[in-house]
């Protein structure tokens, strides 16, 4: 499906126009274009990228290919950026990252996404209540798009954070061994969210410090605020990856304290039994007196042993509450 919006300095005139009229529009130095395609045929990516717009192969490739990593690339007149979306999934404990693709050009802006986003259909509400404010020039409407793509981080990152906590009392009061599966799978996914976030904020940064002409000096200090706002959703991005890696170290932590008291119990019961085991292994010797051999000296014999292995046990039970070591 494609969506296209044709402004005259700043106002909406005209909307949903074909490839053709689009073609012609290209050429009207007083019209801008807005162009959106979601999900687009192989038809329409064809009539669209190439055949009104002729963008290079290599770009036109890296749009239909799914990008992994945000990326920006200029050519002769116009830009080439890919930027991601994320949505956190509850039921599934991951994040679901959709790919826009734009091409920002001197009187057009074109993007391209295989789901729906929040933050095109936002923009597009936007424009059709107030498309001067929003929608004076490519590089504006370029702001407020990504502007709107970086605000529905929040609500992905509250999740986020709600389930840390979550996961945190879990980690603190339980050490089965899903627990430890969620807190490693949910930090491969902090991870790679961050994998996502950290690139997008250089593309940012080369936006925001007029690497490139398409972008004018008098729209600077909004891509600057950008860069600042998803260097906070970065920051955050870390403090979510720290948090999962204590999570993770209290819970092993936890675990190691009560194989030690296991070991420690085990340890107590293996020294009180000593005084048996070595008598018992004594007279359990191939040896050639035995003193239960004979009456009436084995009611003697079998009382100073087991009364000898009772009172060594006690000793030694003494000794260890002594230390402090049962």
């Amino acid at each position: 499906m494609i969506r296209s919006f044709i402004f005259n300095q700043g106002k909406l005139v005209s909307q949903d126009v074909g490839l053709d009229v689009l073609r012609l529009l290209l050429y009207d130095e007083g019209v801008q274009i807005w162009a959106d395609a979601e999900k687009p045929t192989e038809a329409e990516y064809k009539g669209l990228l190439e055949g009104v717009f002729n963008f290079h192969p290599l770009a036109i490739e890296d749009c239909i290919a799914v990008t992994e990593r945000p990326k920006i690339d200029e050519y002769d007149q116009y830009l080439f950026m890919v930027v991601h979306a994320a949505d956190y999934r509850h039921e599934t404990h991951r994040f679901q990252t959709t790919e826009l693709n734009m091409f920002i050009g001197r009187n057009f802006l074109v993007t391209v996404h295989e789901d729906p986003l929040k933050s095109v259909a936002s923009t597009i509400d936007r424009v059709l209540k107030n498309a001067p404010v929003i929608a004076r020039a490519p590089d504006r409407l370029t702001y407020h798009l990504l502007d709107a793509l970086l605000e529905n981080y929040e609500p992905a990152l509250l999740d986020l954070s709600s389930e840390l906590g979550e996961l945190e009392k879990r980690a603190l009061t339980h050490t089965s061994v899903s627990i430890l599966t969620d807190v490693l799978q949910l930090k491969s996914e902090v991870q790679r969210l961050r994998q996502v976030v950290t690139p997008q904020r250089d593309v940012l940064s080369r936006m925001a410090h007029g690497e490139f002409k398409i972008v004018r000096a008098a729209m600077l200090p909004y891509y600057r605020d950008l860069m600042d706002h998803l260097s906070r959703i970065s920051d955050r991005i870390d403090t979510y990856r720290d948090t999962l890696t204590n999570a993770l170290q209290i819970n092993l932590n936890i675990q190691q304290m009560q194989v030690n008291r296991v070991i420690k119990v085990l340890t107590v019961m293996a020294t009180l039994a000593a005084p048996l085991l070595i008598v018992t292994s004594f007279y359990g010797m191939n040896i050639q007196h035995m003193p239960n051999t004979d009456w009436p000296s084995w009611p003697l014999a079998y009382g100073m042993i087991l009364g000898g292995t009772t009172i060594m046990t006690v000793l030694l039970y003494w000794f260890l509450r002594r230390r402090g070591w049962s």
